[in-house]
């Protein structure tokens, strides 16, 4: 097993791309011949993983949300005060896709260097999360209405990382 499978645990393997990109980019402008699509490459990645990031949080049930008033609360207004809340979020998603839509048919006006390619590249991730977290929302609003609002929480894994051997063996001497 490489040391990086040790570092990096196996549900965030994904990240290893963008520290990858970045070490390159590092790593090239070190020695003097930059690679300057890879700054190109490493933006798209932290921006396509901000805005799904936001609708894995929101599928997961991760995200910020007022839970300190809904926890408090059980049966009928506990209920009403779920749906109210992912109504907002609904709102939220609709925005996002909305002006995220509009965002990406004005990027085909600029491009991003060196590359050329349209900006709207870029923009086409503001809309795709919203459609993702506007379904994930209306699938936790049709499970809670039929289902309840009110699941214990899951046990966390006890996830340890295990040690690196940094034990150095010393060749014996004749």
């Amino acid at each position: 097993m490489a040391i990086a499978d040790k570092l990096v645990l196996r549900r965030q393997h994904h990240l290893k791309w963008r520290s990858l990109s970045v070490m390159f980019d590092i790593l090239t402008r070190t020695i003097g011949h930059p690679w300057l699509w890879l700054q190109e490459v490493t933006s798209t990645l932290f921006i396509y993983a901000i805005f799904i990031g936001a609708a894995v949080a929101t599928r997961r049930n991760d995200h910020l949300y007022l839970t300190a008033i809904s926890e408090a609360l059980h049966g009928t207004p506990r209920l009403i005060v779920e749906i109210i809340i992912r109504m907002v979020v609904l709102g939220v998603a609709f925005c996002l896709i909305g002006f995220g839509y509009i965002n990406y048919v004005r990027g085909f006006g600029s491009f991003r260097l060196p590359s050329g390619t349209p900006i709207a590249s870029l923009y086409a991730a503001i809309p795709l999360a919203g459609a993702l977290i506007a379904l994930f929302t209306v699938e936790q609003l049709v499970n809670g209405v039929r289902n309840g609002f009110d699941h214990p929480e899951p046990p966390e894994d006890d996830l340890a990382i295990p040690l690196v051997d940094a034990v150095v063996q010393r060749s014996a001497r004749p």
